[in-house]
């Protein structure tokens, strides 16, 4: 006689398997960050992706009015007399070319992290509207990936009256996209 065992069998927990590293699955991981923590993250999420893979990592910043922490232009060009507002645009366009290099600091410092634990990276700032620059860049660069944050706090009805840049990426991308999702 024979018994019978009816104890469940103990499957073994899935895992992400992404290559070996020889073969790496991303080739060119393209993100796009900004100078928000989410950015931040973003860029981590992404720099773990390329190290794991052996990708080549490309650092992008949209310079966009549209931006968090860009300074608000258009209160600056509503002066009253032609004098104050030669002396109101040139003080935008100052505030302006601060940002733009605080920005472009912020790229080139994660562009030299990344570097340093080894992986091949290169970075650009590009001015326009994000969702369409951040898709144009990964056309030319012909990326296999693109990384992008989501700040979690779009309703969806805000989402589909508002669109935003993650969900303009997902519909456009030339390529894969992996959206990282905070909350806060």
């Amino acid at each position: 006689m024979t018994s019978h065992d009816d104890t469940p069998k103990k499957h073994p927990t899935p895992q992400l398997l992404l290559s070996k590293p020889e073969t790496p699955v991303f080739h060119k991981i393209l993100v796009a960050t900004d100078t928000s923590k989410v950015g931040k993250y973003v860029f981590r999420k992404a720099l773990e992706l390329a190290k794991s893979t052996g990708a080549r990592l490309n650092v992008l910043h949209v310079l966009s009015p549209e931006e968090s922490g860009c300074p608000d232009l258009n209160g600056y060009l509503r002066a009253f007399s032609t004098e104050a507002f030669d002396q109101a645009e040139k003080h935008s366009q100052e505030l302006w070319e601060e940002f733009s290099q605080k920005c472009l600091h912020m790229v080139q410092a994660f562009t030299d992290e990344a570097k340093a634990v080894g992986v091949d990276t290169e970075c650009c700032q590009v001015p326009g509207s994000p969702g369409v620059t951040i898709c144009g860049v990964a056309r030319n660069w012909e990326a296999d990936l693109i990384v992008i944050g989501r700040h979690g706090h779009l309703s969806k009805l805000e989402e589909l009256v508002l669109g935003s840049v993650s969900n303009y990426v997902l519909h456009h991308a030339p390529c894969d996209v992996f959206v990282v999702t905070c909350f806060g």
